[in-house]
């Protein structure tokens, strides 16, 4: 499944890389892009586990970037 968030409060284009390394190690994500300049996450991971997954990357945000949040 791939869906497109918005994130909110998220500060620079370093720390977007850094979320995005740090995404892509979680077990079941496909593919992640998170791009500074439109304030926006792509995420495709395993359908039976996307809610999972998403709360993964949230938790592996907020060690790059505390106050950075995924719009639903």
């Amino acid at each position: 499944m791939r869906k497109v968030y918005k994130l909110e409060d998220l500060d620079c284009a370093n720390c977007a890389a850094k979320m995005q390394a740090a995404i892509a190690k979680i077990d079941g994500v496909n593919e992640v892009s998170v791009n500074y300049m439109t304030q926006k996450l792509t995420l495709d991971a395993d359908d039976a586990r996307f809610e999972e997954i998403l709360k993964l990357a949230q938790k592996a945000m907020n060690k790059v970037e505390p106050d950075c949040r995924i719009i639903k």
